[in-house]
């Protein structure tokens, strides 16, 4: 690979263009992965936020989710933001019957942790390893109830119940948050896991 690395965002469904071009931004070259054929032309993945039932309902439909299984156990690095962090979860806490997931961190998340769309927010969070306060941008997000000792905590907010509530993790190549990068216009988050993706190469 070389020091620009081809990063796919899965394009089934969800907010695609807004991680394709923050991935390019971030010093990537960018493309849609729809198929097969797509996914082994990238050397890591993004799953984009969405609608986590319909994406993992469309990625069986299209004949997507084995070879998304095998590229992750294969070692792609992956990064999932907000339905995104919900299809790289290996345990969900109230998924519907016939929900499927990618798997890989070893996480219980909550869907639509964070209420409805009208609960939607923003806030300023301290993201480990990106410096200065990062601005998240939560909608319907979910949240991450517990972790595994091989999981690494990147940030945590503030519920308004009072509790401090993991919003993104790392597990080796696979990261996940809560939250919507993507639609900040501040591309640290992005280029974190484009230097993932060099560091695994």
């Amino acid at each position: 690979m070389t020091s620009t690395p081809t990063i796919g965002v899965l394009s089934v469904q969800g907010d695609v263009r807004e991680h394709l071009r923050a991935l390019t931004e971030a010093g990537a070259e960018a493309m849609p992965v729809g198929s097969e054929e797509e996914l082994a032309a990238v050397d890591a993945l993004v799953i984009p936020g969405g609608e986590s039932t319909t994406m993992s309902m469309l990625a069986v439909r299209d004949g997507l989710m084995d070879p998304l299984r095998a590229a992750r156990s294969a070692g792609m690095p992956m990064y999932g933001s907000c339905a995104g962090m919900i299809m790289l979860a290996d345990d969900l806490l109230d998924p519907r019957a016939d929900q499927e997931t990618i798997g890989g961190i070893d996480m219980v998340v909550r869907r639509n942790a964070f209420g409805r769309q009208v609960d939607s927010f923003e806030t300023d969070i301290e993201v480990s390893g990106l410096g200065a306060p990062f601005p998240a941008v939560f909608i319907r997000a979910p949240w991450v109830e517990s972790v595994g000792d091989d999981v690494e905590v990147l940030a945590r907010v503030t519920t308004p119940g009072g509790a401090d509530t993991i919003v993104a993790v790392r597990q080796g190549p696979l990261i996940a948050s809560s939250f919507h990068p993507e639609l900040t216009g501040d591309s640290r988050f992005h280029e974190m896991f484009v230097r993932i993706v060099r560091q695994y190469a």
